[in-house]
């Protein structure tokens, strides 16, 4: 039987280890939190120089502002759309890629590459590319379906530019863990399902998605973190929250409080609140996931 070797000789030793680490998360997670919802208790003006402390008066103006109300309600229907909208394009493209005998390595490049692109990088040359008078897949889409795509001032096609891109974006960082989590399937289960006559349509939604429902719920709370905070280079780049406030997201409603209007002490509320929000969200996600999750 072979001999147990602990890592560590002493529990002083362990600490010492993890000291690095604890030093990290409170010098860059816990101390910025509490600093942020402590301004967010307080007035400020001349960007934070002077300080006057209002309780939970920032809240209040939040809870009855009509335009924080539609930066909320667009955030929440940007999310759905962003996460629904990758797991979907995701999961068809990681499965074709999972059928292909020849030359997979190539088209898995090729899918994945968009995701090492900067989030900056992607939205500028998407923005040219979707450019409303300059843009070379604009010309395409207009000669395709008959439409003129005018999203520097139409609201609904702004707000759809921008979801799209931000699929488009996220699709590499899905078909990584979704061809992972297939390739991880036995090869006996899909030869099983095949002499019983299953297509390939069937056998993706009634054997392989189960069976990868883990990996599934992983990158739900990875895109819901995705759409809500790191979506921000898009829009500063490719709207900045117009046309009238069609894409003014709760992230980048934040930036322009805190750094256009300099008040810190009403940004500060809105980052609790979008945190509190997200923070809501993982727990349900990850409560009704539990009933559908197959661990095997």
């Amino acid at each position: 039987m072979p001999e147990f070797t602990k890592p560590y000789e002493s529990r002083w030793q362990a600490f010492l280890l993890l000291l690095p680490t604890f030093a990290v998360l409170i010098a860059f997670l816990y101390y910025p939190g509490i600093e942020t919802f402590r301004l967010s208790l307080q007035q400020t003006i001349l960007l934070g120089t002077r300080k006057t402390f209002v309780g939970i008066e920032n809240y209040i103006t939040l809870a009855t502002s009509s335009t924080y109300h539609w930066s909320f309600a667009i955030s929440v229907a940007f999310a759905a759309v962003v996460v629904i909208g990758t797991l979907a394009a995701s999961l068809f493209v990681a499965y074709l890629l999972f059928q292909v005998d020849v030359g997979s390595s190539t088209y898995l490049i090729a899918a994945i590459w968009p995701y090492a692109l900067p989030t900056a990088v992607a939205a500028s040359v998407l923005l040219f590319l979707l450019h409303p008078s300059l843009g070379i897949l604009t010309f395409v889409l207009e000669s395709l379906t008959g439409t003129s795509l005018e999203w520097f001032t139409n609201g609904p096609q702004a707000f759809a530019i921008v979801a799209l891109v931000a699929i488009w974006k996220q699709l590499g960082y899905n078909i990584i863990f979704m061809v992972a989590a297939l390739n991880n399937i036995p090869e006996t289960l899909t030869e099983s399902a095949k002499l019983d006559g299953v297509g390939h349509l069937k056998m993706l939604y009634r054997v392989y998605v189960p069976l990868m429902s883990p990996t599934l719920v992983f990158l739900v709370v990875m895109n819901t973190i995705y759409a809500f905070f790191q979506t921000f280079p898009l829009v500063d780049l490719m709207t900045s929250g117009g046309p009238n406030e069609a894409t003014n997201l709760l992230i980048f409603k934040l930036y322009r409080d805190a750094f256009e209007f300099s008040n810190l002490g009403l940004a500060s509320a809105e980052s609790v609140v979008l945190f509190a929000v997200v923070a809501i969200l993982m727990y349900v996600q990850l409560r009704l996931s539990e009933s559908y999750t197959t661990y095997a």
